[in-house]
């Protein structure tokens, strides 16, 4: 699970079992409820935009008619969280500073062809399989799950992101607003340790460079943090929602309870917020586990 926290201006990510998913997506207006001073907006994947792009538009070959490898009929199944490519809705461009989340399943030896950036904090969570990028400042790496890809594109970077493996690939992408533009181009990552360090409980992945209050494996230029966490069944874990702040919520892998009032499943969403600003306790629960890399696990 990410959780991505920041001030209202900004957002608060989780990766729950993470960074989305898509079906020919309205904006969703679900109920408010006070939680322990949290209101939560549960987003269903059901409500989330699902593109499968054509091959040619990214430099791959034809799909395969007959590959056992293959758990979906296109190369890319991609589910967005926020107006994106093909999808626009001025209702739902974005969470704070969160401006995209997109949750992509990529299929053996397929991937993103070069393209650009610029002005933007990419982050990139892998689930599983393993990711490779490289880019213009000569960087080439494969990571594998629980890592982070991250980049400041900020003046312009072009890269490009592959599944060389002989299975799926899952990664949730994240753009952040950044503080300011015109930044010098950056790559970094950090590579997923034991999961025992996300293990029912949070793991902070990733803060403010400018806060000197935290230490992370990854810092970004804005006012975010961002969580994970892999439970147990029944298991759980806890953090605060700190004064001011909001929160996005992904269930990545199984299924977890919120606050024990809200259920979401695999891909759902949720936009979490406090009454007048003034914060508030978030506690999940495993409730049901899927096997992954890391064991039988909900992963947010």
């Amino acid at each position: 699970m990410q959780l991505l926290k920041n001030k209202f201006k900004g957002a608060t990510l989780f990766l729950l079992a993470i960074q989305s998913a898509y079906a020919l997506f309205t904006y969703c207006h679900p109920k408010e409820e006070m939680v322990n001073r949290a209101m939560m907006r549960v987003i269903p994947s059901g409500r989330l935009f699902v593109s499968e792009p054509d091959p040619k538009w990214f430099g791959n070959g034809p799909n395969p008619t007959n590959d056992s490898s293959w758990t979906n009929q296109n190369w890319l199944k991609s589910r967005f969280h926020f107006s994106f490519a093909e999808y626009s809705n001025p209702k739902n461009t974005d969470f704070g500073v969160l401006r995209v989340m997109n949750d992509d399943l990529v299929q053996p030896h397929r991937g993103f062809g070069t393209h650009g950036h610029s002005n933007m904090e990419i982050v990139t969570y892998i689930v599983s399989g393993q990711l490779t990028h490289k880019d213009s400042m000569g960087t080439e790496e494969s990571l594998g799950r629980g890592s982070i890809q991250f980049m400041t594109a900020g003046k312009g970077v072009r890269h490009s992101e592959f599944n060389h493996g002989d299975i799926p690939l899952r990664f949730i992408q994240t753009w952040i607003v950044p503080a300011q533009h015109g930044l010098t181009p950056k790559y970094g990552s950090y590579v997923g340790g034991s999961p025992e360090t996300r293990k029912n409980q949070f793991q902070h992945l990733v803060s403010n460079v400018m806060d000197t209050s935290s230490s992370t494996p990854v810092e970004r230029n804005q006012d975010v943090d961002m969580y994970a966490t892999e439970l147990e069944l029944g298991s759980k874990a806890a953090l605060h929602i700190g004064e001011g702040r909001q929160a996005y919520l992904l269930c990545i892998e199984g299924e977890i309870s919120v606050n024990n009032e809200k259920q979401l499943a695999k891909h759902d969403a949720c936009e979490i917020t406090t009454a007048d600003g003034a914060g508030g306790e978030l506690e999940i629960t495993g409730t049901a586990v899927e096997h992954t890399e890391s064991g039988d696990v909900a992963h947010a």
